[in-house]
């Protein structure tokens, strides 16, 4: 089984890329990593999760002119029932375009039905419950941006907290087994129900995560504290 992370020289913020490390030592996988001047192993290997994390905004740019020649693969590959995760800002590189600070707009790579707003003097941090199939989900969210489109049911259903903006429920996007979500961080570390659901997906025959019994007794705890309603999600 072969993980692949794209661009991880750029795509690499707040500890994303612990993501793919918890999941390739739960499953015994193997990590390959594309440049921005590699072409995806994707495109010509079996690769049972391709992975892109966080990045700045200079970086979202450089990801964007990267990937573009590759896009028809990877929606070939969705289409054919492909595993994607792309975690935090790196949804907005698949989506139409994103209004910047002063009115300019930046074009993307269009495909996802969603558009975006920057505001760089106007960070927005929170914490997540959401859920999945019945599983819930927990995160941290950390952006100067949302989004904005008809994604349906979205990735996840927001509990408590923001979805893909501050007024929607459905927080990130999926086609398929193309998920992306603004949620940032450790998500498969916080969430093992969702770690094991990924593996799944991507051909783990009973996949065992990586210490289980610790991982699953911090998700409980962490989702009893975000399901308070005492508890301030955003801040």
């Amino acid at each position: 089984m072969t993980i692949e992370i794209l661009y991880p020289e750029i795509c690499n913020l707040y500890g994303d890329l612990s993501n793919v490390e918890y999941l390739a030592r739960s499953a015994g996988a193997r990590v390959v990593s594309t440049s921005l001047r590699e072409t995806p192993r994707f495109t010509s290997e079996d690769v049972a999760l391709v992975y892109m994390g966080t990045t700045t905004e200079r970086g979202q740019v450089l990801a964007r002119d990267a990937f573009a020649p590759f896009l028809d693969a990877l929606k070939k590959r969705t289409e054919a029932g492909g595993v994607t995760l792309v975690t935090g800002n790196a949804m907005e590189i698949f989506g139409e375009y994103i209004d910047l600070d002063g009115g300019e707009r930046l074009p993307m790579l269009d495909w996802l039905p969603i558009h975006s707003t920057r505001r760089l003097m106007k960070r927005y941090n929170s914490l997540y419950l959401g859920e999945l199939d019945g599983m819930k989900i927990v995160g941290y969210k950390s952006q100067f941006g949302h989004s904005w489109g008809e994604v349906g049911e979205g990735l996840f259903t927001t509990l408590r907290g923001p979805g893909i903006n501050p007024d929607a429920v459905p927080e990130g996007v999926r086609i398929g087994n193309f998920m992306a979500t603004y949620l940032l961080g450790p998500l498969t570390i916080l969430n093992p129900p969702f770690a094991r659901y990924l593996l799944t997906l991507m051909g783990a025959e009973e996949p065992a995560l990586l210490f289980e019994e610790a991982a699953m007794d911090a998700y409980r705890t962490r989702v009893e504290e975000f399901s308070d309603p005492r508890r301030n999600l955003t801040y």
